[in-house]
C-alpha cells in the first residue's frame, strides 16, 4: 500500500510539473515560421478535402512526412477548433506522456526515486520543453520511439513492434533504423545476440506491417513513383546526403545544441554518461543500452548533412534516465564532491547563457532587454542558491532548485520574452497589416519561408516568389510582394524604385507594384 501511495504521489508531481510546462502557454503565441504553419495548414487542408490518406498543402499533394501527426492535429482542430493551441496539442500531450513513460520505466529499471528524478529532468530540459510546445512532429516521434525502445528493455516485444510502427507512421523509415541499430548494437556489446530468438520477430513483424504499411501501400497505389521519389528519395536519402541548410553542415553542430538543449541538466551530463559507461553492477545492461541509444541518435544526425536543432530530441529520454540514475546514486552515496562539481559547472553555464541572452537581446530588438535582465537576474540567483545548497550538502534542495528555477525561467521566457520577439518569427501580425492594404484583386507573391504561415493566417496560398517572378512583376502587372527585408535591401536601386513599400515589420516587408512602372536599366 505504501508503494502505491508513493507511485501516485510521484505521478502527481510529474503530471503537475509537465502539465504546467506544456499547457500553460500552449496557445498564447502565434505559429512560428516556417515549420509550425506547415503542419497546421496541412492538417487543415486534410480536413477541408476530407482526404486523410494523401497530405496536401497549397492544394497540392505533399510528400514530406507520413500522416500520423497530421491526423492528430486534424483531430485536435475538430475538437478544439482551428487555433494555435489545437495545432500544438498533440505535442504537449506526448511530452507529458513521455515524462510519465520515463518515470514508469525508470522506477523499474533503477528505483522509485531515480525514475522520478529522470522524469523531472526530462520535462525541465530546455529543448524538450521547447518542442513540447511546438506544432512539429519531433515530440510525437520521440514518444513512440521511446516507448518502443523501453518496451524492448522490459521484454515487451509486441509493444516494441507496435510502437515502432507508429514511429514509422510519424516520421518515416528513420524510426525503424534507430530501433534496429540500437537493439542490435546492444546485443553485440552485451553478448546477447541470441535474444533475437525470443523477440517474437515473425509475429512482431506482422504486427508492425499491419500498422505501418497500409498507408505506404495506399500512397504508392495512388501516386506511384512520385511518392517514392519525393518521400523516400528526397526527404530521406537526399536530405541525409546533402545539406538543406548549408550553414549548419558542420560535424560539431549538435555539441552546443545538446549542451544548451539539455540545460539546466547539462551540468550533470558528462558525469552521468561516464557513470553509465563504467557501470559494472546490476544496472550494467540498462546503462549500456541507454548510452548506445543516445550515441546512435547523436552520431546519425551528426553524420547527416541536413541538420536541425530538433532532430536529436530522441536522445533526451535516455539521457534523462542516465541523469536521474546518476543523481540518485550520488545522493544515496552522499558524494558531496560530485554535487559541488555540478554546481560549479551550472554556475559557468549560467554565465554563458546570461551572456548569450544579452547578446541575442541586443541583436533582435531593444524592447527585449528588460525581460532579458529579469531572466539574467533569475539565473544568477539560481546559480548562487544551488552553489550554497551544494556546499551545505543538501541534495534535495539542489534538485528542487533546478526544477523550480527552470519552471520560473521558462514561464518568464514565454510570458515576457516571446511576445516581444514573436513578430520576428511569425507572420501572423504581419498578415493583419497586409489585410489593411490588400485590394482583394491583385496577385500576391510570397517568399517560400513565409508562405505556409501566410496561407494559414490569411487563407490565401499566394504565389511562391522567385527571382524570375520578381523581374516579371516589376516589369508588368499590379501585384503585392512579401519578402525578407534583407533580401529586399539587396535588390538594385533600379528594381527597388519599381515598388512602393507599404509595410516593414521586423524582418518582413510588404511591397506593391503598379503596372505603370517600368524597370530602368534592365535588359
Amino acid at each position: 500500500m505504501m508503494i502505491n501511495k508513493k507511485v501516485w504521489f510521484s505521478l502527481l508531481i510529474i503530471l503537475c510539473t509537465a502539465g504546467i510546462l506544456m499547457f500553460a502557454f500552449l496557445g498564447t503565441h502565434p505559429l512560428m515560421d516556417p515549420d509550425e504553419p506547415v503542419y497546421a495548414e496541412t492538417a487543415r487542408e486534410m480536413l477541408q478535402s476530407q482526404d486523410f490518406i494523401s497530405p496536401r498543402i497549397y492544394g497540392d499533394f505533399w510528400y514530406d512526412k507520413p500522416p500520423l501527426y497530421y491526423w492528430l492535429v486534424a483531430a485536435a482542430f475538430k475538437f478544439f477548433g482551428m487555433s494555435e493551441f489545437a495545432a500544438r496539442f498533440p505535442s504537449a500531450v506526448f511530452a507529458v506522456g513521455g515524462a510519465v513513460l520515463v518515470y514508469v520505466s525508470g522506477r523499474k529499471l533503477f528505483n522509485e526515486r531515480a525514475g522520478l528524478l529522470a522524469a523531472l529532468v526530462l520535462v525541465t530540459s530546455l529543448e524538450y520543453f521547447y518542442l513540447g510546445n511546438a506544432a512539429v512532429t519531433d515530440m510525437t516521434l520521440t514518444f513512440f520511439l521511446t516507448a518502443a525502445l523501453l518496451a524492448f528493455l522490459h521484454r515487451q516485444y509486441y509493444l516494441l513492434f507496435g510502437f515502432a510502427a507508429l514511429a514509422v507512421l510519424t516520421k518515416g523509415p528513420v524510426a525503424l533504423f534507430f530501433c534496429g541499430v540500437i537493439i542490435l548494437l546492444y546485443q553485440v556489446f552485451t553478448g546477447n545476440v541470441k535474444m533475437l530468438k525470443t523477440m517474437k520477430v515473425v509475429s512482431g513483424s506482422l504486427l508492425f506491417a499491419a500498422i505501418a504499411l497500409p498507408w505506404y501501400a495506399a500512397m504508392y497505389s495512388f501516386h506511384g513513383m512520385a511518392f517514392i521519389d519525393t518521400f523516400l528519395g528526397f526527404h530521406n536519402v537526399t536530405r541525409f546526403l546533402q545539406p538543406e541548410h548549408t550553414a549548419g553542415a558542420v560535424w560539431y553542430y549538435y555539441i552546443p545544441v545538446l549542451i544548451l538543449g539539455f540545460f539546466p541538466w547539462s551540468a550533470f551530463l558528462a558525469q552521468a554518461l561516464f557513470t553509465g559507461l563504467k557501470e559494472k553492477g546490476e544496472y550494467y545492461n540498462t546503462c549500456v543500452f541507454l548510452v548506445i541509444w543516445a550515441a546512435v541518435v547523436f552520431m546519425f544526425f551528426s553524420i547527416s548533412q541536413t541538420k536541425l536543432v530538433s532532430y536529436i530530441l530522441p536522445m533526451y529520454p535516455p539521457l534523462a534516465l542516465l541523469t536521474g540514475y546518476y543523481f540518485d546514486k550520488i545522493w544515496a552515496g552522499q558524494q558531496y564532491r560530485a554535487l559541488n562539481a555540478a554546481a560549479a559547472i551550472f554556475g559557468m553555464a549560467a554565465v554563458f547563457l546570461i551572456t548569450g541572452l544579452f547578446y541575442a537581446g541586443a541583436g533582435v530588438v531593444v524592447e527585449l532587454l528588460p525581460s532579458v535582465k529579469i531572466m539574467a537576474v533569475l539565473l544568477a540567483l539560481l546559480a548562487v542558491f544551488i552553489l550554497f545548497q551544494s556546499v551545505r550538502h543538501n541534495f534535495r534542495a539542489v534538485f528542487t532548485a533546478h526544477v523550480l528555477g527552470m519552471m520560473l525561467f521558462l514561464a518568464l521566457l514565454m510570458a515576457h520574452t516571446l511576445p516581444v520577439i514573436a513578430p520576428e518569427f511569425s507572420v501572423k501580425s504581419f498578415v493583419d497589416e497586409f489585410n489593411q492594404h490588400y485590394d482583394r484583386q491583385a496577385p500576391v507573391y510570397v517568399e517560400k519561408f513565409y508562405r505556409p504561415g501566410f496561407l494559414y493566417y490569411s487563407g490565401m496560398a499566394g504565389i511562391e516568389l522567385s527571382r524570375e517572378d520578381l523581374q516579371a512583376v516589376a516589369a508588368g502587372e499590379n501585384a503585392y510582394l512579401i519578402m525578407k527585408k534583407n533580401n529586399y535591401e539587396k535588390l538594385s536601386p533600379e528594381i527597388q524604385a519599381q515598388f512602393q513599400v507599404l509595410v516593414v515589420q521586423a524582418d518582413k516587408v510588404l511591397l506593391f507594384h503598379e503596372n505603370n512602372y517600368r524597370i530602368l536599366g534592365e535588359d
